[in-house]
């Protein structure tokens, strides 16, 4: 086990997507206000492009974080790809990584051991570098709560809904990702890892108040942030996740009350008409945790 064993989930509300091998994105990447800036070099970057991308990665790391952002690499799945992936991505200022299409808990703990060797090798602290897994096909379902809790590099956990509808053969629309988003966020929250995510198809930014909707929606299924890939969804994603006033003031008088009732040796107590019991004051809890305290 390494040093991330006692180690919280992180508040990472949104997650930029940024194409690993162009260089004008990366310029603006730290002033787009994610907490976690995600260069990408899966998907988004063409094969001929990738040697390139590695080489400048070093760079583009300590660019996008420059502001404050986390800064992360998707790296690309198969072996050969992975190996140089790792070598260009594990250098000071990485905050983790993300790790496509998962499908078993053996893939992760390899990586990690992997990682665990790069930072001995290269002194950065032990267990620093995180890992952000996306589910992306059926294969992974029968196996989530194995992933999940493979390693305690483990931060966050997250449905890939373009990959996970195509490898369906359907199209990423909430009857399709409502019930698979559902199984990591339970897994997720069974490891104690940050579930990340919404019920919807990640290249729907065009309108932009029915992704607010969305990302308010899975927020009350219980999702705390989400991967995009636009600009113009990290102010929506921020927003949705962080509590409200009316929020914080309820989660407070829960914890008052709270406090109250269990010096008088009760287990509930009512407030404003409705009982609040270990659940509800664990639901407080937690929105006063979103809130920074």
């Amino acid at each position: 086990m390494t040093a991330t064993a006692d180690a919280k989930p992180p508040r990472w509300r949104s997650l930029l997507f940024v194409p690993a091998h162009v260089e004008r994105f990366i310029a603006k990447a730290h002033e787009r206000g994610a907490d976690a800036v995600i260069l990408d070099l899966e998907d988004a970057v063409p094969r001929a492009e990738k040697p390139a991308a590695r080489a400048r990665l070093a760079d583009s790391i300590a660019a996008v974080g420059r502001s404050g952002a986390a800064a992360m690499v998707r790296v690309n799945h198969g072996i050969r790809a992975l190996a140089p992936d790792l070598e260009a991505a594990v250098v000071p200022g990485l905050a983790a990584l993300v790790l496509p299409k998962v499908e078993d808990a053996g893939f992760v703990r390899e990586v990690a051991d992997a990682v665990a060797e790069l930072e001995a090798e290269r002194g950065l602290p032990p267990g620093g570098i995180r890992l952000v897994l996306q589910v992306e096909t059926p294969a992974a379902l029968f196996r989530l709560p194995a992933i999940a809790g493979a390693h305690p590099r483990i931060a966050a956990m997250t449905l890939g809904p373009e990959d996970f509808a195509a490898s369906l053969g359907g199209v990423p629309e909430t009857d399709t990702l409502l019930g698979p988003n559902m199984a990591v966020l339970c897994a997720a929250r069974a490891a104690g890892v940050l579930p990340l995510g919404f019920v919807g198809s990640i290249g729907a930014y065009g309108d932009i108040e029915a992704f607010r909707e969305t990302v308010r929606r899975s927020r009350r299924l219980g999702f705390r942030g989400a991967l995009v890939v636009h600009p113009s969804q990290v102010a929506v994603l921020n927003e949705a996740h962080a509590p409200t006033p009316e929020e914080i003031d309820w989660a407070r008088r829960v914890m008052a009350g709270d406090a109250a009732a269990r010096a008088e040796g009760r287990g509930a107590f009512e407030l404003d008409g409705r009982m609040v019991d270990p659940p509800v004051v664990r639901r407080a809890e937690e929105i006063l945790a979103m809130a920074g305290g």
